[in-house]
């Protein structure tokens, strides 16, 4: 299996995403939405974006591990929140969230602002899309 990103010249650099993302020889595993959720089924780090996303980034990458994957496999990701400005203001810490957790590599992204959340405490969501070999 081979995940390839590909960020062509002519576009502006990515910061924190690819542009695209080719995959070949292998499973599609698609990953549910991830919120701050514990394992008791509550919301943690209430009012906090960037507590938040480590939360939710570690329940995903628990659940592409248990469907035998890691961080290197995500091809794509869509990260739902309710503040894309609050988001935006901590992308630095947030950025250093994913290279603890997954690496230097990112998955072809998109940030949604939403409304609210399935889990009303819940700042932020990530689905992803990973490729398994």
């Amino acid at each position: 299996m081979t995940l390839r990103r590909i960020n062509p010249p002519e576009l502006a650099p990515p910061t924190g995403f690819s542009h695209a993302v080719t995959a070949t020889g292998g499973t599609l595993v698609f990953l549910a939405g991830q919120t701050a959720l514990d394992a008791e089924g509550a919301v943690v780090a209430a009012g906090d974006v960037v507590a938040q996303f480590d939360r939710a980034l570690a329940n995903l990458l628990a659940a592409l591990a248990a469907a035998g994957g890691g961080p290197e496999h995500l091809a794509r990701m869509t990260v739902y929140a309710t503040d894309p400005e609050d988001y935006r203001s901590r992308a630095a810490e947030i950025g250093r969230i994913w290279r603890d957790h997954a690496g230097r590599d990112y998955p072809a992204m998109a940030l949604v602002g939403v409304v609210r959340l399935w889990d009303t405490e819940a700042l932020v969501e990530l689905e992803g899309i990973a490729v398994l070999p």
